[in-house]
């Protein structure tokens, strides 16, 4: 399982970073697409597939826990979506690579807080990783829904081709924001509702 879920995160990633930018990358949505294709869906399966392995992050990195890595990913996310910062992704390709870059490395510290490491300390790794993952889903829901919700565009006011369509800044803006709140919430809402659900199914130790 482990191996089919690194592949399949290698892939999805290998995909987002080579097939999507053809399209249109002033486009918000498809910005969107990649970032939440990157920290919630390759991220996880690579996490899955690396944990308990020598590149497992918290072999190197001990104290990270899932609260110190959530901080990360919200400071990461938030601070690439200010418009200054969204333009120059978008004028630089070499910007573009290094906001990439740190998604990945942001969704790799997350999910691998939560699900790597040794097997002493797995069960309280579980649940600081749960408060971790809903975290991360209430900030992921926030800066979704401001942007879905934006009386004005703040990435620009002229039209752009998303996938073959034509979309005003607005909208443009306005769907990039509700694929966060349908794909970045609802996956680390879920991967926390999973969390809890395994550390109250595991059985209680020996007295």
């Amino acid at each position: 399982m482990r191996r089919t879920a690194l592949i399949t995160g290698l892939v999805l990633l290998f995909v987002l970073w080579t097939v999507l930018p053809l399209a249109d990358r002033a486009s918000f949505t498809v910005h969107m697409i990649a970032h939440m294709g990157v920290v919630a869906g390759a991220a996880p399966l690579i996490a899955i597939g690396l944990s308990g392995t020598r590149f497992d992050l918290l072999s190197n990195l001990p104290r990270l826990t899932p609260l110190t890595a959530s901080l990360i990913e919200l400071f990461a996310v938030w601070i690439w979506h200010i418009p200054v910062l969204r333009a120059l992704s978008e004028t630089w390709s070499l910007i573009a690579v290094l906001e990439q870059l740190i998604f990945l490395g942001a969704g790799l510290a997350l999910w691998l807080s939560c699900l790597g490491g040794a097997a002493t300390g797995r069960e309280e790794r579980r649940l600081t990783g749960t408060f971790g993952l809903l975290f991360t889903s209430m900030h992921m829901t926030l800066l979704g829904a401001l942007l879905a919700l934006s009386p004005r565009s703040l990435y620009g006011d002229g039209e752009v081709s998303c996938l073959g369509v034509t979309l005003s800044a607005a909208v443009d803006q306005q769907a990039g924001g509700v694929v966060m709140l349908l794909v970045g919430a609802a996956v680390y809402l879920a991967g926390g509702v999973a969390l809890l659900a395994r550390t109250l199914n595991a059985p209680l130790p020996d007295r």
